[in-house]
């Protein structure tokens, strides 16, 4: 059910949740709950994120719209020559899993930054309940529990694993107590030296040593020098909403894009989970994503902008190659011419956040500093070593996936919201919004309702609950569909809070999804 209060914070987690409460019980604000439910997930929901991770954040400061992007960057070292060198000519990317997947982590630099810009508590205080949490552990809950299950033939065997996550030879079992002590001794340091260990200390120097150990070239110098980057969000209107995302190097865009593609149809004059909705919603998408795999990279890569790429004449030329009766192939069009975590936060004096952080791939590069229990992302595994936009190169950062989003209308706040799960983020905020916008659905309704995802060429996936008579139909058009009993795994999981009105009477509708272990929660 949702939840009505005048001060929300939902997460996928339920400890999570009540770390961001007890902020707002203090006295804080929603900047001050959301930090401390993403320093708690990164705990209670290793499989996604951890001190490793990168995060994004967009948020309502009363006044307007700011954006933050935590996203690391390549090491000095990274050049498609040292990758060549180590994995061989024939080399496409950076490796999937090990040292030389990870990117320097940007979270914990992201917290910092919110904090000393929005924060009214002290920065320790919001990591006091992580700390807690990693200290007395937790019970392992079932989602949670599966994917480190799964994960554990993988990684098992990379540096630190099995020392941090495999506390008994094995992956925890459901309930079992699972206690972090090495993240609680980096908690406390990065709390007592408002991040400053993290990046130029005695963590980071760890993280460096780890590295070399390990046959990377990670330097405490390339920690030192990063910073999270204020940015100004990207946005497309839609009957009469406005969707905002974060600018690439992040593939937010993509949601803008194919929102602008159905901008040039009627959606509302088809049932909302009628086939005709459906693969218009499909085929929008898929024109979005042709475009974003070929032409999205770190923004000063680029060789289009955004905002031709947003151009309401390019993507209504990319809607007329949509045929209501045959799913298509698309390829990416010539705008010239034309494992994650999300949460929100929101308090009664009208400030909404909206937060995402990740280790991308479950547990990420699969490294574990072992005396600070820091699991690096593999975030590089996103970089290319072929010329191109997104080819890899020093102090770069690579093609995102996550992605926070807002929602304003007539330059107000309505919705801060996010989906997680790779390139099933954009996907779901696509069909959320139209389930809310073109079909008056309430949150809780829309986060739960059965989704599709996009994976490539033809192929899709539906949750096992779609009528199967529009699976057929959708079949009959050329769509290659596989049904699949496993939500978590392939259609990701959302938070919503939706602004009622005047935000100390009326306050907002939280909502948390069903897919994962989550809990909406206010007061």
């Amino acid at each position: 059910m949702p939840v009505f209060a005048r001060n929300a914070v939902s997460t996928s987690h339920p400890l999570a949740a009540q770390a961001g409460l007890r902020m707002l019980w203090k006295g804080g604000n929603a900047v001050d709950a959301a930090i401390a439910a993403a320093a708690a997930m990164t705990i209670c929901e290793p499989v996604s994120n951890g001190l490793g991770s990168d995060a994004f954040a967009i948020l309502w400061d009363g006044k307007q719209l700011q954006g933050i992007n935590g996203s690391g960057r390549a090491p000095a070292g990274w050049t498609p020559e040292y990758f060549r060198r180590k994995y061989g000519a024939d080399a496409k990317t950076p490796p999937k899993r090990g040292i030389d997947s990870a990117t320097v982590p940007g979270a914990v630099a992201t917290w910092v930054a919110l904090s000393e810009r929005y924060g009214k508590l002290p920065f320790g205080d919001l990591l006091a309940p992580a700390i807690e949490i990693a200290e007395r552990g937790y019970l392992l809950p079932i989602v949670v529990q599966q994917k480190w299950d799964a994960a554990t033939p993988e990684l098992g065997s990379l540096p630190g694993f099995a020392q941090s996550f495999l506390p008994w030879g094995r992956a925890p079992r459901v309930g079992e107590l699972f206690q972090f002590p090495a993240a609680a001794r980096a908690l406390r340091l990065i709390a007592e030296t408002k991040g400053k260990a993290f990046y130029q200390g005695e963590i980071a120097e760890a993280l460096a040593r780890f590295s070399k150990d390990n046959g990377g070239v990670h330097a405490v110098q390339d920690f030192a020098s990063f910073q999270p980057e204020w940015v100004t969000p990207i946005a497309k209107d839609y009957r009469g909403y406005t969707l905002h995302e974060i600018p690439p190097n992040g593939q937010g865009i993509a949601a803008l894009m194919a929102l602008g593609i159905l901008g040039n149809f009627d959606l509302a004059s088809h049932k909302v989970d009628s086939a005709d909705s459906q693969h218009l919603q499909i085929e929008a998408m898929k024109l979005a994503f042709a475009d974003v795999y070929r032409y999205v990279a770190e923004r000063s890569a680029m060789e289009v902008t955004t905002e031709q790429m947003l151009d309401d004449a390019y993507l209504a030329s990319r809607a007329k190659l949509i045929n209501m009766k045959r799913a298509q192939d698309f390829q990416a069009g010539n705008p010239v011419k034309g494992g994650t975590i999300y949460l929100t936060a929101a308090d009664e004096d009208g400030m909404m956040i909206s937060f995402i952080q990740s280790n991308y791939m479950g547990f990420g590069s699969g490294c574990v500093e072992p005396n600070f229990g820091i699991s690096l992302q593999n975030r590089g595994h996103g970089f290319s070593l072929q010329p191109g936009a997104n080819q890899v190169a020093p102090g770069k950062r690579p093609f995102h996936t996550i992605i926070p989003a807002f929602l304003t209308k007539d330059g107000q706040p309505v919705m801060s919201f996010g989906v997680m799960g790779g390139n099933m983020q954009p996907q779901g905020h696509l069909q959320t919004l139209v389930r809310m916008i073109d079909y008056g659905q309430q949150p809780q309704a829309a986060c739960d309702a059965p989704r599709w995802r996009f994976n490539a060429g033809l192929e899709l996936n539906v949750e096992q609950q779609m009528d199967a008579g529009v699976v057929q139909d959708l079949v009959g058009r050329g769509h290659r569909i596989d049904v699949i009993n496993d939500s978590y795994q392939d259609f990701g999981a959302g938070q919503f809070i939706w602004k009622m009105g005047d935000t100390k009477k009326e306050g907002y509708v939280i909502a948390s999804d069903s897919r994962r272990d989550g809990l909406a929660a206010g007061f």
